[in-house]
């Protein structure tokens, strides 16, 4: 079979022309954003927008009534019912239409104190152990536990919450993070690391009422996380657990994690 020169050169120009306007693919990224305390943001590659304990108004976020009336959600993740959790949820949820994602027990509590009840059952609700997906795919949430407590309400007129619990969560084509929400230590967060490889724990380091540097470090230990933002604290006087202590512990408990230390309103990129 003979080739003539002219063919030739046709079959190696179409063999590396490129369109002028065509660039490389773009890898979409998640962003993970802190509003303070145990308050998160996660954006996901597909352009949805996840809240985690969405107490956006605390002490020390200076643009938290603002940001209640301007974030967008389509997920709100509770993990207990205390105040400082629950937060801004419900006056977020009847703005976005978000869907609430809790243990049975705390989502029919919330329901019962205003959240709108067609944005919370079978699809998004569950327990321990359990995991649901949501976003069309997009995510896929796992139940895990916590050692704290959970009510709702102030005294004398608080209610039951359910159990207190964490969140792992896993986005398509993305990370898989660990929330913590408030709790101790605990051996069974080896498992957690076990079944799930986390790209970002977002740890409580606070003290007194979770968990302070010393064994949330231990807590990373367990895990294996690749980073860790710490969480819950400095927000009332008595959460005395820094991030400059937190990264010590970890480095003295022999974790790997890279500590990732966020300000008010920053994000990460993963």
């Amino acid at each position: 079979m003979k080739i003539t020169l002219l063919a030739l050169l046709c079959m190696t120009t179409a063999a590396v022309a490129q369109p002028a306007d065509k660039k490389p693919a773009v890898k979409v990224k998640t962003i993970v954003t802190w509003y303070g305390h145990a308050a998160f943001k996660i954006e996901t590659p597909g352009g949805k927008t996840i809240l985690v304990d969405p107490w956006l108004t605390n002490p020390t976020n200076p643009t938290g009534k603002d940001d209640v009336k301007a974030v967008k959600a389509d997920l709100i993740l509770v993990t207990h019912g205390h105040f400082d959790h629950i937060g801004d949820a419900t006056e977020i949820a009847k703005r976005t239409k978000a869907k609430l994602v809790a243990t049975f027990d705390l989502g029919n509590a919330l329901v019962g104190s205003g959240y709108p009840k067609d944005q919370f059952g079978f699809d998004t609700g569950g327990n321990f152990g359990g995991t649901i997906t949501a976003l069309d795919g997009e995510v896929a949430v796992t139940f895990v536990p916590a050692v704290h407590s959970s009510t709702l309400g102030e005294a004398p007129n608080t209610k039951p919450g359910g159990n207190p619990g964490g969140f792992v969560i896993a986005v398509k084509n993305g990370p898989t993070l660990y929330h913590t929400g408030d709790t101790d230590v605990f051996g069974d967060m080896a498992q957690i690391g076990k079944f799930a490889k986390i790209d970002l724990m977002l740890a409580c380091i606070g003290d007194h009422f979770t968990m302070g540097p010393d064994r949330a470090a231990e807590a990373v230990k367990l895990v294996k996380p690749k980073q860790v933002v710490p969480m819950h604290f400095g927000t009332f006087p008595v959460l005395k657990g820094t991030p400059a202590d937190f990264a010590k512990a970890v480095k003295k408990a022999g974790a790997a994690a890279k500590i990732v230390e966020l300000k008010i309103g920053t994000s990460i990129t993963l």
